[in-house]
Parts: C-alpha cells; structure tokens; sequence
C-alpha cells in the first residue's frame, strides 16, 4: 500500500512488523530513568535510582561496565564526547559535571531547586530544565550557568532539539509545551493546554515536519510545526506516555509508558504497528522510562522501573 505524506511525497507503509527481544541487562538496583548514546554506536549509558552510571556494550551486552556513581537518584543524562565528560541531574536538583579521566575533578552543582528531568548538549552549550519551572544554559567548557528563563510555576518535564528549525521545544507540568530559539534563547510561542495534563515527553521528526508529544493524559499528539495546530491525537496508551523515540531513518517511532508497553508506530501515517508487551514479548513488568533508537544494528533500546535495560531488534516489511 502506498500513502500520502503531508508534503507530498509517496511513501510505503509497514504492512509486516517482526519483533525480537535481544538482550535484557541487569545490574542496576533501582528504577532505570535515563538512557543516553555515546560518541560510537556500540555503547550506551544509563542512569538510575541507585545513583549508578552504567556504560553497556550493545555487541557484548551480558556486563555493565559502572563509570560514575552519585549520591543521590539520577533522572537525566547527557555525554559530552570532545571534554571527556557525562553530565548528570539528580533528584534534588543538582547537576554532576563528571570526569571520566579524572574523576577527582567531578562537580556537583545545586542549581535547580527541585529534580533535573532533562539535559541536551548543543555544542558548546548545555541545557538543564527543573523542577522549578526554570530552563538554563550552561558553558559545557567552564561548566557555569550562562542565562536562565522561568517558562513556569510548574516543573518542565522534557526537552527536544529541531536541527532544522534550531529551536528547544520544553514540556511542562502545566500542560503547556514552550518553543525556544536555541540560539537566542528568547520564548518564540506557547502552545497552551497542549494536554489534558503533564507533557513528560516530546521529539521532533527528522524531517523536521512535525513535533511529538506524549502525556500524562495517555495522549499522543502530532503538532504541524508550521501553524502549532494538532495534526493528529491518539489516545496510545492507559497511562504516562514517558519516552518517545524516532527510528535511525525517520521510518519509525517507538513510545514508552507507565502502563509497561512499547508501541511502535508508522511515521509518516502514525498508525500503530505493533505492542511489546510482558506476556507475548517477554518486555517490562513495571513502567517504560526511557526509550533510545539507537545508530548500532537500529537497535530499540528501553529502560524501566523493572531495574532493567531491555534491547530489541524490530524488523519490517513493506
């Protein structure tokens, strides 16, 4: 069957979709919340509440290889690959610039007031959202605060980059969704009441077309980037969407949720595809936090409150 894009163009839609759980790696003795890629494909990093930063080798994932501990939950994680450096959020706020060669050299700063749910690295810049309503930029050099912007009174729960556009998209517990000039950092729009409730995940499509965004309300949403208004909302899941994760050649987007499922979708008709679920697929017992699609093997790659990474091989035919 072919579909029509919105833009136009005549794309195959997936008629047949194979899913295989490769591996589940343990090791951690609290709720996984984050998931990060590294400068090669081949590994990963995840943090959790353990306070552990744990670096897997996706070709060999049986041994978790522990880089960095913290003293406190960590809920957001970013790689600095040219410094050498991870920089970590913690529960109460704080931000742990960690030295991988050196790590004597590793500083916690207390900067937000509540929990750090978010870290992108832009270049030079890093970006932190808080519990506090309260987005920062930092100096990844010299690791200080270079401006902040209260966008709220609630907690901003997700982050997410558009290359194209060069604009920060922030989700927050006040159910709105933020756009930001990544380089300016001045407040572009407000999309207002974007969900019936928190907005704990958004990603933007490769193509830059559209913005994602995932709910505590349960709801998916596909935003055209061009007016703000709501293409398409999908009630996905029965709880928190808390993970949303596009495929490697934009083909394919997975979500993750509180209600232990992972869904892949179609992206350029955004119909759902398949579930991966406890009983058929062998998938979490407890909440999906994260998820990452990662550039080895086009491996899907969860976390969850089940202490447990979970990687999985989805094939497809057209």
């Amino acid at each position: 069957m072919i579909v029509k894009s919105q833009i136009g163009l005549e794309l195959p839609k997936v008629t047949t979709m194979i899913i295989q759980k490769k591996a589940a790696l343990t090791g951690h003795n609290a709720a996984i919340f984050a998931i990060t890629a590294t400068h090669d494909p081949q590994f990963i990093l995840s943090g959790a509440g353990d306070g552990w930063v744990v670096r897997w080798d996706l070709a060999d994932p049986e041994l978790g290889r522990l880089v960095a501990k913290v003293d406190a939950q960590i809920f957001s994680l970013a790689q600095l690959t040219e410094l050498g450096k991870i920089v970590a959020g913690n529960m109460n706020g704080g931000i742990h610039w960690i030295d991988l060669e050196y790590p004597e050299l590793t500083r916690n700063i207390q900067h937000h007031k509540k929990g750090v749910f978010g870290i992108f690295n832009l270049n030079e810049h890093v970006f932190t959202i808080g519990g506090e309503g309260v987005l920062t930029r930092w100096n990844a050099f010299e690791q200080r605060s270079i401006e902040s912007i209260h966008l709220s009174n609630q907690s901003l729960r997700s982050i997410a980059y558009s290359v194209s556009r060069q604009e920060l998209a922030i989700g927050a517990s006040d159910a709105q969704i933020y756009l930001l000039d990544a380089l300016t950092f001045e407040l572009k729009h407000t999309i207002a009441a974007a969900h019936a409730n928190s907005v704990f995940s958004l990603a933007y499509s490769p193509d830059g077309q559209w913005l994602l965004s995932g709910s505590r309300d349960a709801h998916l949403k596909v935003w055209d980037v061009n007016t703000w208004q709501v293409h398409l909302a999908h009630p996905a899941h029965w709880f928190t969407i808390n993970a949303i994760a596009y495929h490697p050649n934009g083909s394919l987007f997975a979500t993750g949720s509180r209600d232990k499922t992972i869904k892949i979708w179609d992206a350029h008709t955004f119909e759902l595809c398949k579930v991966i679920d406890t009983i058929r697929h062998g998938g979490h017992v407890n909440s999906v936090n994260d998820l990452l699609w990662t550039q080895f093997n086009n491996e899907l790659v969860s976390a969850g409150d089940d202490r447990s990474l979970m990687i999985w091989n989805v094939e497809t035919e057209i």
